[in-house]
C-alpha cells in the first residue's frame, strides 16, 4: 500500500489552507494508476484497501487514508466492463375494490340479480415493459393515480410475487427476494427522521446499521463523510433535522439526508418515490443532481417524479409516462419531439416537453376514446426503435458483475468474496442492539422535556396521595381510606404509561423504512427499547414509593416499602409493556389514547376494589384474572394487611359505619356487654374484632401470595413485549397484497 502511495505526484500529498487533502488532485493520480493498472483494480477489493490504508500510522498517511477512501465512497463516474441491466417485461397487477354498499338493492333501476356483493377489479398496472441500464437514470412520469409509485413498489419488491405478474430479471436472472435486498434500496417519499439528531449522526447510525461490525469505526467514518460531501451537506453537518417545534435543516437538505440513510451501503440499484415532491425547483434540482452523481457511480436509479423542470429533464436518461396503469411512452427525453411529432401531436418549441406530454395525456384521458390510440402508437413505434438499434445486452453474469462491482467499492460490506457479501443482516444481534439503544438515548436525552413531565405528573400525583391520606390510623375509617389509595395508585401508575402510545407510533415509518432492508432485526429493536426504559422506570417507581410510602404511613418498615416499590417497579413495566404492544396495533395517536384509557378504566373496574371477586358474576370471572391492576393491587393490600397480630377494628370501634355511630361511648359500652351475654363471648371496648387477615377475606384475597402477584405482574410485562414483538413481525411488511 505504501508502495502505492508513494507513486502519486507530491500534489497529491499536498493539503489545501484548511489541512484538508486535495481529493481532486489525488483522484486524477488514482485513475492514472487504474489505466495502467487495470487488472490490479479489479483484484483488490475495497475491504484488502481499507485495511492495508489502516497499517499507515504517521500523520502524512492519516491524511492520505481519508483521501483514498473518499475516492472509493464518492460518486466519480468509473467506466465498467461488467454494465448491469435491469430488465421488467409485461408487469400487471389489479387489486380488487368493494363495492359501495346499497341499503335497498331492489328498488328504483336497481336490479336484484345478487351481484351486489362482488369486488370490482381495478388495473394499477398493465403489461408493463422498460429497462435500466447502470450509470442511468430512469424516471417515472404521470399524472396523480397513473400507477407511477406502483411501478416503483413492483421493481423495488415491494409486492407480493403472487399478486403481481411478469418478469423483472437483472443480467438477465431473476432477483430473489433476498439478494434484492441487499444490493437495492428505497427510498420513501416522506422524510423519515429522528428530528434531533443532526446530519452527521443520522448517516452516521445509517452507517452503523448498514456497515458490517468487520469495518472499523474509522472506516465507516470515512464513508460517512464523503457521503456528506457527494450529497451536498457539508454546510449542515452539525446541524440537527428538526421538526415543527425545532429549527432544524432545510426540505431539500432534509431530502437528501433521507436519501443518504438508504444509500450509506451504495447499492447497486437506488428506487425512489417522488423524490423532489414539496421542493422548490433549485433544491429539487440539487436533488436529482445527487441521484445523477450515484448513478455515475455504478448504480442504477429508478425514481417517480411528478412534473421535473427543463433542468432536470437534462440530467435523465430514460423516461416511461404512464396513463393509468399503461405506457405512453418509454424512451429518451430527446426523442419525446419526435414521438409526438409522428403521433399528430408535435411539441411548440417554447413549451417544456414534459409539460406538454402531461396536459395531452391528461386530455385524453378525458376523452371518450381515453388514450387507447396513444397507447397502440407507442407499441408500433418502440417496435420500430427497437428494429432500427440493436438492443445492448450484457452478456455478464450477474455474479461477476456483482464481484466486479464489489471490488470497485460498490456494497460496501467489508467482506473480500461474494457469498459473505450477501448476509441477511451487516451486523449481529447485540451489535443492532448496542446502536439503537444508543440513537435512542441520544435522541431522548435532547428532549428532556418529555420525561420531565412524566416524572412532575408522578411527584404530584404522589405528594397528592402523601397529603391527603397523611399519617392514616388503624380504624374502620382507616381501612378504607387504605384501599382507596392502593386502588388508585396502582391504576394511575398504568394511567401514566400511556405516554408511551405517541413514541413508537412517531418512529413507526422509520422502523418500518429500516428494517424492510434488513437493517437490523425486529428483535434487536423490542429487546434494545425494552432495556432502555428500565432506568425511566426504576426511577418513577423510586420517586412515587418514596413520597406516598412514609407519609402515609403504610405497614412492613424497610421490607414492606421494598415490596411497595418492586409493585409500582411491576406495575409500570407491566403498564409500559402493555401500551407498547397497543401503539404497535394501533395506527393513529387519538384512536390509540382512546383504547388504552377504556380498557385500563375495565382493569381498575375489575381489580376488585369496587366489587370483590366473590361477588363478581361467572360470566366476567375471566376479566377479573385479565385485569392488570388486579395483581399489585393485592399484592401491596397483602403487604399492608398480612400481620395477624395488627388490629383494625376494637368493640367499641364496630359501631362507627353504623348509625349508632353517634351515640354516646358509655351506651356504645352497655351494647357491647348485652352482645357479650348473648354471645357468650367477652366483648369489651379493646378488643380486636377484626385483624388484617380478617380484612383480606373480606375483600376475597385468598388465592394468590403477594409474591407471587409481584411475579405474575412482571409476567404480564414480558408477555405483552412479546405480542409487540410479533405485531412488528406480522404488521410491519412493507409489500402490497
Amino acid at each position: 500500500m505504501s508502495g502505492f502511495l508513494g507513486k502519486l505526484s507530491p500534489a497529491t500529498r499536498t493539503t489545501n489552507g484548511d489541512g484538508l487533502p486535495l481529493f481532486y488532485n489525488i483522484h486524477k493520480s488514482v485513475e492514472l494508476q487504474r489505466s495502467q493498472r487495470d487488472t490490479a483494480r479489479v483484484s483488490v477489493t475495497l475491504a484488502e484497501l481499507l485495511m492495508s490504508v489502516e497499517d499507515e500510522r504517521n500523520d502524512q498517511s492519516r491524511v492520505l487514508d481519508v483521501a483514498i477512501a473518499s475516492n472509493f465512497w464518492a460518486s466519480v463516474p468509473l467506466s465498467s466492463s461488467s454494465p448491469f441491466l435491469l430488465s421488467f417485461k409485461e408487469l400487471t397487477y389489479s387489486v380488487k375494490i368493494k363495492k359501495k354498499f346499497k341499503p335497498f338493492p331492489c328498488c328504483g333501476n336497481l336490479s336484484c340479480d345478487g351481484n351486489d356483493m362482488e369486488m370490482n377489479t381495478k388495473v394499477l398496472l398493465n403489461g408493463i415493459s422498460g429497462e435500466a441500464r447502470e450509470g442511468e437514470m430512469m424516471a417515472v412520469l404521470g399524472a396523480s393515480g397513473s400507477g407511477k409509485s406502483t411501478l416503483i413498489d413492483a421493481l423495488a419488491n415491494r409486492i407480493a410475487k403472487e399478486s403481481l405478474s411478469g418478469a423483472i430479471t437483472l443480467n438477465g436472472e431473476v432477483l430473489e427476494s433476498s439478494l434484492h435486498k441487499v444490493i437495492s434500496a428505497y427510498v420513501m417519499q416522506d422524510d423519515l427522521l429522528f428530528p434531533m439528531l443532526t446530519v452527521e449522526e443520522t448517516l452516521m447510525f445509517s452507517a452503523e446499521f448498514r456497515l458490517p461490525s468487520s469495518l472499523s469505526k474509522k472506516k465507516k467514518k470515512a464513508r460517512v463523510q464523503a457521503l456528506i460531501d457527494q450529497l451536498g451537506l457539508r454546510n449542515a453537518a452539525k446541524t440537527v433535522i428538526g421538526d415543527e417545534g425545532h429549527r432544524g435543516v432545510s426540505g431539500g437538505e432534509r431530502r437528501r439526508v433521507s436519501i443518504g440513510t438508504d444509500i450509506i451501503h451504495d447499492p447497486i440499484i437506488l428506487f425512489l418515490d417522488e423524490p423532489t415532491s414539496g421542493l422548490d425547483s433549485t433544491s429539487a434540482y440539487m436533488v436529482v443532481k445527487v441521484l445523477q452523481r450515484i448513478a455515475q457511480s455504478g448504480s442504477i436509479v429508478i425514481m417517480s417524479i411528478h412534473q421535473p423542470s427543463y433542468r432536470i429533464l437534462g440530467l435523465l436518461d430514460r423516461l416511461i409516462f404512464l396513463s393509468r396503469g399503461n405506457t405512453v411512452y418509454s424512451g429518451s427525453p430527446t426523442h419525446l419531439p419526435q414521438f409526438f411529432s409522428e403521433f399528430g401531436h408535435p411539441i411548440p418549441e417554447n413549451e417544456s416537453k414534459t409539460e406538454f406530454a402531461l396536459d395531452l395525456i391528461r386530455e385524453l384521458e378525458d376523452s371518450p376514446e381515453g388514450t387507447k390510440a396513444l397507447v397502440e402508437y407507442h407499441k408500433q413505434w418502440r417496435t420500430k426503435q427497437t428494429s432500427n438499434h440493436s438492443r445492448r445486452n450484457t452478456n455478464v453474469s450477474l455474479k461477476d458483475a456483482i464481484t466486479a462491482s464489489i471490488s470497485r467499492g460498490k456494497l460496501v460490506s467489508g467482506a473480500t468474496n461474494l457469498k459473505s457479501s450477501f448476509q441477511t443482516f451487516a451486523n449481529p444481534f447485540w451489535t443492532e442492539m448496542l446502536v439503537i439503544a444508543k440513537r435512542s438515548i441520544l435522541n431522548s436525552r435532547r428532549q428532556p422535556e418529555l420525561f420531565g413531565i412524566r416524572l412532575g405528573a408522578v411527584l404530584v400525583t404522589g405528594t397528592i396521595l402523601a397529603t391527603i391520606f397523611w399519617k392514616l390510623d388503624n380504624s374502620p375509617r382507616g381501612i378504607q381510606e387504605r384501599l382507596g389509595l392502593f386502588a388508585f395508585a396502582m391504576s394511575t401508575t398504568f394511567y401514566t404509561c400511556a405516554e408511551a402510545i405517541p413514541v413508537f407510533l412517531q418512529e413507526r415509518y422509520i422502523f418500518m423504512r429500516e428494517t424492510a432492508y434488513n437493517a437490523y432485526r425486529r428483535s434487536s429493536y423490542v429487546l434494545a427499547h425494552t432495556i432502555i426504559s428500565l432506568p425511566a422506570l426504576i426511577i418513577l417507581s423510586a420517586s412515587f414509593a418514596a413520597t406516598t410510602f412514609w407519609a402515609v404511613g403504610l405497614a412492613g418498615g424497610s421490607e414492606g416499602f421494598l415490596f411497595f416499590f418492586l409493585t409500582i417497579l411491576a406495575a409500570f413495566w407491566a403498564g409500559s409493556s402493555f401500551v407498547t404492544f397497543l401503539s404497535g396495533v394501533v395506527s393513529h395517536v387519538m384512536i390509540g389514547f382512546t383504547v388504552v384509557v377504556a380498557i385500563l378504566a375495565y382493569f381498575l373496574l375489575f381489580s376488585g376494589f369496587f366489587i370483590s371477586r366473590d361477588r363478581i358474576p361467572l360470566y366476567w370471572i375471566w376479566f377479573h384474572y385479565l385485569s392488570l391492576v388486579k395483581y399489585p393491587y393485592e399484592g401491596v393490600l397483602q403487604n399492608e394487611f398480612e400481620d395477624p397480630t395488627k388490629c383494625f377494628v376494637r368493640g367499641i370501634q364496630m359501631f362507627d359505619n353504623s348509625p349508632l355511630g353517634q351515640v354516646p361511648a358509655a351506651v356504645k359500652i352497655g351494647l357491647l356487654k348485652s352482645m357479650s351475654g348473648v354471645l357468650g363471648i367477652n366483648v369489651t371496648a379493646e378488643t380486636c374484632v377484626t385483624t388484617g387477615i380478617d380484612i383480606l377475606k373480606q375483600q376475597g384475597i385468598t388465592e394468590i401470595s403477594k409474591w407471587n402477584c409481584l411475579w405474575i405482574t412482571v409476567a404480564w410485562g414480558f408477555f405483552f413485549r412479546v405480542l409487540f414483538y410479533f405485531t412488528l413481525l406480522i404488521g410491519s411488511k412493507n409489500k402490497r397484497r
